[in-house]
């Protein structure tokens, strides 16, 4: 049986620099190209996650969350950043349901334990049991607790890593707003079709020179990121795209060649 990881980016779902601000109309072609896509993939399990775009990073970096939660203000900020990513989770959740996908969100705070950013127990009985259901597990970047830093973050790229333990996916969707990755950036005008093991050494000397901004050092950590889960699941291959273009992830879904594709050979 074919499993799917369906990432859509925080930047792509929400306005990254007006606090708290969803996309909604993007969101709602986003669920309905799923939506159609699913018709033409019977029996194919599809598990989706989401960034956390304007939502919860500004909690999440006045207190240094990631970095650990000890006192009574930085678990104040634990549980704003906690309230900002199920408030935007409450709204992906709805819109995809109104685009009939059967959805059932897993966060990662009410599951996962951590020790020192590391997962070291996770129940993962139910979300198994919605899948063999025929329904959508989404999940999303959130707090957890962990015995040695208290708290921290897991991002939706730390939850897709440790869920491929135990349910490696055959595709990775990584959807955002970027259409794949370029080897000029930031002129973007020339597109990387294909990263493998073999010319990742060649990619990483190109990109390299803008690894100063966040966009170019976010894909940096996609790509290595994908390129370390192929070693574990060699047969894995995971596609780096735009889904600001209408179709694109609609196409995606279906297999089509799209982006950017990280996979051996």
């Amino acid at each position: 049986m074919k499993r799917i990881y369906l990432k859509l980016g925080g930047s792509l779902i929400t306005h990254k620099h007006r606090r708290r601000t969803p996309r909604r109309e993007a969101i709602r072609r986003l669920a309905s190209e799923i939506s159609m896509a699913m018709r033409n993939l019977p029996g194919v399990q599809l598990i989706i996650g989401h960034g956390s775009g304007s939502f919860g990073h500004v909690p999440a970096s006045k207190y240094g969350t990631r970095r650990g939660v000890h006192t009574p203000e930085e678990w104040q900020g634990f549980t704003e950043v906690f309230r900002q990513a199920r408030e935007l989770n409450q709204i992906v959740l709805d819109i995809l349901s109104q685009a009939h996908l059967p959805v059932i969100a897993f966060p990662p705070s009410a599951c996962i334990q951590a020790d020192d950013g590391q997962v070291s127990s996770w129940n993962l009985d139910p979300l198994c049991s919605a899948l063999q259901a025929g329904l959508i597990p989404l999940v999303n970047g959130d707090v957890i607790f962990d015995r040695t830093r208290g708290g921290t973050i897991f991002s939706t790229e730390d939850v897709f890593v440790a869920l491929s333990n135990w349910l490696p996916p055959d595709l990775i969707l990584l959807c955002g707003m970027d259409e794949g990755v370029y080897q000029d950036f930031p002129r973007c005008t020339h597109l990387i079709s294909t990263i493998t093991p073999d010319n990742q050494a060649e990619m990483f000397v190109t990109l390299g020179g803008s690894a100063a901004t966040d966009v170019t050092g976010g894909m940096i950590e996609k790509v290595r990121l994908m390129l370390t889960l192929l070693e574990k699941i060699p047969a894995l291959r995971a596609v780096i795209f735009s889904g600001k273009i209408e179709g694109n992830l609609h196409s995606a879904l279906l297999g089509h060649s799209i982006g950017t594709t990280i996979r051996n050979g």
